[in-house]
């Protein structure tokens, strides 16, 4: 009998799930390896942080979907990935074999990229951590007011800052670090403009210089000023798992998976890959979990068709994408090519997408 081994419970891996759960695989093994129990959703974090969702509501349990699935599930992550001897080491030593492998971990922050970030830095990953902290932050604004910097200013670092502010409210002073250049740098000049101004309306300080160092009460800027700070939320850029590095797989030149694509990586067929770990070799798309979702159909197509030596299907995502990005209240950015606007009724159109994605899956 074959063995499948999905490593992570990403966005596309909960499709994959899903999809073998309504047509059951024959004559293979599945194993689902996951260091969590449930899979967070990352598009309702900021609205969990402002208030408006229960952590429930966020949440997609991974043993039930995998027990629908005819899975097996692990709580564990990877440590070492042979690829040639097709072998996965697991945090708590066991040692997988396997026919076929997908990986779906997620983003994975540099913790030493910033010097002290890992001592005294709130990461916003992994999410079920930084929740937890979250937690214990909204404690302390009850006893005193805090100064709050959110270290990157992507789609993630501007949407925690709002959500932070409107949380907080007048408990706390919020500054958003952006490494130096403008709020949502990667988007059109239009969208830029709607999220400048919903930080200047929330009384958020936009500060474009670079976070060189963190210490206990301080955030130290690249231009010499030291911010003080309380909590300094790292809300930076994704990196590749470090096990990959001595993997065997082709890796880009940032260390994620190279993938053709069928979302296979190029070295080796029988390993597949989708979401942040990944990256095209033939397609240049940001890191996002648009893209991620938009995997789970194809992963799952071409999953079961390599499994039965049928021939594959090359997935080829929108270059264009909707983007809805959350301002704290219920509000929200809307961004669909050059257009774009802000509107109660954006939130809204935000919400029901959001909740009926994670219903999908429970």
């Amino acid at each position: 009998m074959k063995h499948l081994l999905l490593l992570g419970g990403g966005h596309a891996h909960v499709h994959v799930l899903r999809a073998f759960a309504q047509d059951p695989l024959a004559g293979v093994r599945v194993t689902l390896v996951s260091p969590f129990p449930r899979q967070m959703y990352s598009g309702m974090v900021p609205g969990l942080v402002a208030g408006h969702y229960a952590v429930d509501e966020c949440v997609i349990p991974l043993a039930p979907l995998a027990q629908r699935a005819r899975a097996e599930f692990i709580e564990s992550s990877a440590v070492r990935l042979d690829a040639a001897a097709r072998q996965v080491t697991l945090a708590n030593a066991q040692v997988m074999s396997y026919d076929v492998l997908s990986v779906d971990t997620g983003p994975v922050m540099d913790r030493d990229a910033i010097p002290g970030a890992r001592e005294h830095g709130l990461f916003v990953r992994p999410i079920e951590h930084f929740a937890r902290m979250w937690e214990l932050l909204l404690a302390s604004a009850e006893l005193h007011g805090l100064s709050v910097a959110v270290i990157g200013a992507g789609a993630a670092g501007v949407e925690l800052a709002l959500a932070i502010q409107y949380r907080l409210a007048d408990r706390a002073r919020i500054n958003l670090v952006t490494g130096g250049p403008e709020p949502l740098a990667e988007y059109p000049v239009p969208v830029q403009a709607l999220a400048r101004a919903a930080l200047r309306r929330q009384g958020i300080t936009v500060i474009e210089d670079s976070c060189a160092q963190i210490t206990a009460q301080h955030v130290h800027l690249g231009g010499g000023t030291r911010l003080q700070c309380d909590a300094p939320v790292l809300a930076i850029g994704s990196s590749a798992p470090a096990w990959l590095a001595g993997s065997g797989l082709a890796l880009d030149q940032h260390g994620f998976i190279a993938t053709a694509l069928t979302l296979q990586s190029t070295s080796h067929p029988e390993v597949f890959a989708a979401g942040d770990v990944a990256s095209s070799v033939a397609l240049q798309r940001p890191k996002s979990g648009v893209f991620a979702v938009r995997a789970g159909p194809p992963l799952a197509l071409n999953l079961r068709r390599y499994l039965g030596a049928a021939a594959l299907q090359e997935h080829l995502p929108k270059l264009r994408s909707l983007n809805l990005l959350a301002c704290g209240r219920r509000s929200a950015i809307v961004a669909w090519g050059s257009w774009s606007a802000q509107s109660a009724l954006a939130w809204y159109w935000k919400d029901w997408i959001d909740r009926r994605f994670v219903a999908k899956y429970r």
